[in-house]
């Protein structure tokens, strides 16, 4: 198959055959919850071509794609994992990416399940996509919770070697409750060597024992999502973890390569519940912070966890920020700018106003928990500074952060 420049928006200006126009977001509190970013995971193994995995269907990007093995171009079935069951109301697809002619995926079926990935599917869509066209957006003809979800691409349109889908999507209201682990901190034999992560709160840290791995990142229920680096190199990572905890499920991109393929699976299997260590590691989340201040001047703070659009703190938090205040109480002098961040999302007004608070938040909690006022200052940045591309979720979750940085 010859790689051709992809295209990457086609806007929908008609509705034909059950397509709508009305945008996923204009459904209040909805997100795409058949993405990597909320936690899931393609399982079983449809056959692909070369560079063109199942997964690339949940990254939110139009410009990757799944493609069949050459010449199986009808009844190819994907199978999803979703993180908790959520009832999907509207399912969308892009095909304007395909780079062979009469490729783009035709007719589709989708099923949900709630009581096990090889039975009690429920059909919830039936449609014909059009071809070559982004944002395709179809309501579900059934209102019945999902936990598996198994899509059926039975067609394309009329290429007999290749058929091709870029994004499949899910939309749905967030369950309001995750199911939770209580404790991931441990060893875990992985996809690069020894990996070993302490939580505390909803914060994570580590290392893993290859090329001086460091990790950074929080915990969500069981949606694992790291920042790794490597010297100089660095990039997102996103796991799930087995419900029991023993065992761990994702994959990672190298930074500024967000909307491409993942860079590689991480997987790993605890080992030990013992946390160990790296002699490249500090060993804490308050120490890492720490290392980060001083030979930085500034660090990102994993793991502090708001309400949606709020600057309500989330009690999951509450352990993360002591962490901190133990690190700073040894460092009295010391004089601390507290930075909010956001995504895109929404205007930049909003998000200016937003980041602020979120900073006053903490300033505030960091304030009651015995750290000087006089010490701290606040400054709400938006979504002007972006460490990564707004243009999926794997993005925009990098782009929400706190930073805090040595001086005023």
């Amino acid at each position: 198959m010859r790689m051709v420049q992809r295209l990457l928006v086609c806007f929908l200006v008609c509705t034909l055959g059950g397509l709508s126009t009305i945008k996923a977001e204009d459904t209040p509190g909805t997100v795409n919850l058949l993405s990597l970013q909320e936690g899931t995971l393609p399982i079983g193994n449809t056959p692909f071509y070369g560079g063109w995995p199942v997964v690339n269907l949940l990254d939110e990007s139009p410009t990757t794609g799944w493609a069949c093995e050459e010449g199986r171009i009808r009844n190819n079935v994907f199978l999803f994992e979703m993180l908790d069951p959520a009832t999907l109301e509207r399912f969308e697809f892009d095909t304007a990416g395909i780079d062979a002619e009469g490729a783009a995926a035709k007719e589709v079926l989708v099923e949900v399940s709630v009581t096990g990935a090889a039975n009690g599917f429920v059909p919830v869509l039936q449609a014909t996509l059009r071809d070559k066209l982004d944002g395709q957006l179809f309501k579900a003809e059934k209102g019945v919770p999902a936990r598996w979800v198994r899509l059926t691409v039975r067609s394309n349109y009329g290429s007999g070697q290749w058929c091709e889908l870029f994004s499949f999507r899910g939309y749905g209201i967030r369950p309001a409750e995750r199911s939770t682990l209580k404790d991931v901190s441990g060893t875990y034999e992985s996809s690069y060597s020894l990996f070993h992560v302490r939580q505390q709160g909803s914060a994570l840290m580590g290392c893993y024992e290859y090329s001086e791995g460091l990790l950074d990142g929080s915990l969500d229920g069981r949606l694992m999502k790291l920042v790794w680096s490597e010297g100089e190199s660095r990039g997102p990572a996103v796991m799930v973890f087995s419900e029991d905890g023993k065992t761990f499920r994702g994959f990672w991109w190298r930074e500024g390569m967000e909307q491409g393929d993942p860079s590689g699976a991480w997987d790993g299997k605890k080992i030990s519940a013992e946390v160990g260590g790296c002699p490249h590691g500090s060993g804490s989340v308050g120490g890492e912070m720490k290392r980060q201040l001083n030979e930085e001047g500034r660090a990102r703070v994993y793991g502090i966890l708001f309400d949606l659009d709020s600057a309500q703190i989330r009690s999951e938090s509450f352990a993360v920020l002591d962490d901190r205040v133990a690190v700073l109480q040894t460092e009295a002098d010391g004089m601390l700018t507290i930075e909010g961040h956001t995504d895109s999302s929404g205007t930049a007004a909003h998000n200016q106003d937003l980041s602020q608070k979120r900073a006053e938040s903490v300033k505030a909690y960091l304030v009651k928990a015995g750290i000087a006022a006089g010490r701290l200052t606040c400054k709400g940045l938006g979504q002007s500074r972006p460490l990564a591309d707004n243009a999926t979720e794997l993005g925009r979750a990098q782009n929400r952060r706190v930073e805090l940085v040595k001086g005023m």
